[in-house]
């Protein structure tokens, strides 16, 4: 069989008529036959383009108000039947059925529906396409003798083709509209199963099969490291968040890590109501302050670690004002997001040519999947969210915590959540103090955190430590004791736990246990 498919006859069949004319033009010009049904028929007709009746090639009318047009032998015969077959054409011709070389169909549109606030399911079925994916898999399962379209940004690639090899189509162009064709009919299938799922009570957060859509939003500068290829991708669930990224106003493309950075940055920010600064390198927060006025808690959180500041992503809670802009100007960063920006602020902030400015709005995302790559799969946890555990805190030591000590606490426990494994910090009232990430060793982590302290100018004296997860030794608090600790919040859990808490009640340290691990891998 010759790799090109002279098109003679073609079924259209859209919801999207968009771009239609120029097309059916086209194939009209090389006399191919277009088969259609209702709307799009009307619409063909409409514009002078000659079109022949579903109905008039099966001898049957449509019924059920338009649900059942196509699904007839006539149809699927025709898209179906294998040209190389003689037996099967042959059966063709017994039953008068004519090949059908083209199926141009887009689906009804069950995604947007879905996504309406205010959908009713009885909205939702009624746009649940049974004809068109039926057409759809059928054209692309004969791919070896069909074309299938199912975009209409197809239709421009297949016009040029079209004009150029004289009415044919390759069959290169073929197989990848098929492939398309299959990808679109599991998007749109997934789409009507998780609408379906979701409007019943969850009873289990990790069904046996799981499947998920997503959509390329654009492709990034590289991955993690220049030789790798990345792209950003959209869940397109509908229980996903309404937005999956913030607008860019200014500055270079985005990189993979950019928004890895981003996503801790904003995740770690919309922990507070108050304004909030967050500073992130590499993934890790390396200065977070909060205060009334945003400048100062920016301030505090750049004064926390300034050289690992150098270079980094900024998240800000609260929009950005022209004095923070001139702030923020006048240090090397990567990234600032915020809520918004004063026009003052994107003025002074756009003269930094490669800074990129993303407004984003502070809603967080806690719902779907955690998702991490392994060899031969996936792994899927639930987002870490922390949400009304505050009343199961226990104070473990001899020593109750004063309100500040309380205060301090709460923040630090907020931000070593968002800290790279093993994570230590020592923090005040309203910023880090000294932030130790990512160690083996939880001791180890303690006096990095001490060490950056002391590099930053800044006396632990009086300051709270926050741990991710249990102290297995009484080493880490001693650590934190002689830098000048007076509490410790952690998880608690350790077998050796008397032991720590004897350390903590030893240099008169207040502790409070959470009962909450937040390891972050």
């Amino acid at each position: 069989m010759s790799d090109k498919v002279q098109i003679k006859r073609a079924l259209v069949s859209v919801y999207d008529k968009t771009g239609l004319l120029d097309l059916a033009r086209v194939l009209t010009d090389f006399s191919v036959q277009l088969i259609s049904t209702g709307g799009t028929a009307q619409h063909l007709r409409d514009n002078g383009i000659p079109v022949t009746n579903v109905s008039d090639l099966t001898g049957f009318p449509e019924i059920l108000d338009g649900r059942v047009k196509t699904l007839h032998p006539m149809i699927h015969g025709g898209i179906l039947a294998k040209r190389d077959h003689p037996k099967q054409m042959q059966e063709l011709t017994e039953h008068h059925i004519q090949p059908i070389d083209m199926v141009i169909v887009n689906l009804y549109p069950f995604e947007k529906t879905v996504a309406k606030p205010d959908v009713t399911p009885e909205e939702a079925h009624d746009n649940i396409d049974i004809g068109g994916p039926c057409m759809i898999r059928a054209a692309a399962k004969n791919s070896s003798s069909v074309a299938v379209l199912t975009d209409n940004a197809q239709f421009d690639q297949v016009i040029e083709e079209l004009k150029r090899e004289a009415g044919a189509l390759s069959l290169k162009t073929r197989q990848q509209l098929a492939a398309e064709a299959f990808r679109r009919t599991y998007q749109y299938d997934l789409a009507i199963a998780n609408f379906l799922a979701a409007s019943e009570p969850q009873v289990d957060a990790f069904p046996e099969i799981i499947n998920l859509s997503m959509h390329k939003v654009q492709d990034l500068r590289y991955g993690e490291n220049p030789h790798q290829k990345a792209a950003l991708f959209a869940d397109t669930r509908p229980t996903a968040g309404k937005k999956i990224f913030g607008k860019q106003l200014h500055g270079k493309e985005l990189s993979f890590n950019n928004i890895l950075d981003i996503n801790s940055a904003i995740g770690l920010a919309m922990e507070f109501e108050t304004p909030c600064a967050v500073i992130v390198k590499h993934n890790n927060p390396c200065g977070v302050a909060i205060d009334d006025n945003l400048v100062l808690a920016y301030e505090n959180a750049f004064s926390t670690d300034s050289v690992s500041a150098f270079g980094g992503v900024v998240a800000l809670n609260k929009p950005v004002s022209k004095e923070l802009s001139e702030l923020l100007s006048s240090v090397f960063l990567e990234v600032v997001v915020a809520p918004g920006f004063s026009a003052d602020s994107v003025e002074i902030l756009s003269k930094k040519k490669n800074l990129r400015l993303i407004e984003w709005p502070m809603m967080q995302d806690t719902l779907g999947y955690d998702i991490k790559k392994v060899f031969g799969g996936y792994l899927l946890q639930s987002i870490d969210t922390e949400r009304g555990m505050e009343e199961n805190y226990r104070v473990v030591s001899s020593r109750q915590p004063g309100e500040k000590e309380w205060s301090a606490m709460r923040f630090g426990w907020k931000v070593v959540k968002w800290v790279k494994s093993n994570a230590v910090i020592f923090v005040s009232e309203k910023k880090t103090m000294g932030i130790g990430a990512g160690q083996m060793s939880r001791v180890d982590s303690s006096k990095i955190a001490v060490q950056k302290a002391k590099e930053a100018g800044q006396s632990l004296e009086g300051s709270i430590v926050a741990s991710d997860a249990f102290f297995p030794f009484r080493d880490g608090v001693d650590t934190a004791a002689e830098a000048g600790a007076i509490g410790v919040i952690q998880p608690g859990g350790s077998v050796r736990d008397a032991e720590v808490i004897e350390a903590a009640n030893e240099h008169n340290l207040a502790m409070v246990f959470t009962g909450v691990r937040h390891f972050r891998h």
